[in-house]
């Protein structure tokens, strides 16, 4: 894998249910092409602790109960790009999720001659991820994912990559809840499909498969994507 191709700012965004990889395949295109996850979540409590104008605003909007609007997103985001880590790029995770929201994040990439080069979708088969769903851990560290049946640490209890024993389960990881969430994002997600499709940008990758064999397309999706 040529990790030297990316000659500008990338931005990549990955497309897929809870449970299909999002998170342990962005820590390994980290790792291969320098690239850095920026999720949304950590994106507000990042900005929220740095004490910037946008974490400030955000913090006013989460301790009063309601939703962080777009407009601060953005407004986070723009600053997060602007970070020295972000030489060679971005992905995106868990934002945009709306098509209003992609297309404000289309004029906040313009603005820095930036685009999106690819937006990858990670197929899953509805079934088969309850299970998968239903097994997963991550490490209270440091993040990194497990499952009980298919990503086991290589020492029982003892995280490969930090060598924490802190690990930690979702308490909505169970069957009677996962089909609901799966039904919420293939109905949200459906629009974004559609307008990532008409710009040319999307791509599909089978994310059911071995997280190695995964890894290898989204590696070629980013080395095409971004030469």
């Amino acid at each position: 894998m040529n990790t030297d191709v990316i000659t500008t700012p990338a931005v990549l965004i990955l497309l897929g249910p809870p449970g299909a990889g999002k998170g342990t395949q962005a820590r390994m295109l980290e790792d291969a092409f320098g690239l850095v996850q920026l999720s949304t979540g950590d994106l507000l409590r990042a900005a929220v602790a740095a004490g910037t104008d946008a974490g400030k605003a955000a913090k006013a909007v989460m301790e009063a109960g309601g939703l962080v609007s777009d407009e601060i997103v953005i407004a986070i985001l723009r600053d997060r790009l602007g970070e020295a880590d972000c030489a060679k790029g971005v992905i995106l995770d868990g934002f945009p999720r709306t098509t209003v929201q992609a297309e404000a994040l289309d004029k906040l990439l313009s603005e820095t001659g930036q685009k999106i080069n690819a937006a990858v979708s990670l197929d899953v088969d509805d079934a088969a991820m309850v299970t998968r769903i239903s097994g997963r851990y991550t490490c209270g560290n440091c993040g990194e994912g497990y499952h009980d049946t298919f990503k086991t640490p290589t020492k029982a209890g003892v995280c490969d990559k930090c060598g924490s024993t802190d690990f930690k389960r979702r308490a909505d990881d169970n069957a009677e809840t996962v089909g609901q969430r799966l039904a919420a994002y293939h109905e949200q997600t459906a629009p974004l499909i559609a307008y990532y499709s008409d710009k040319g940008v999307l791509k599909s990758v089978d994310a059911m498969g071995d997280i190695d064999a995964i890894a290898k397309a989204l590696g070629a999706i980013v080395e095409t994507a971004t030469t």
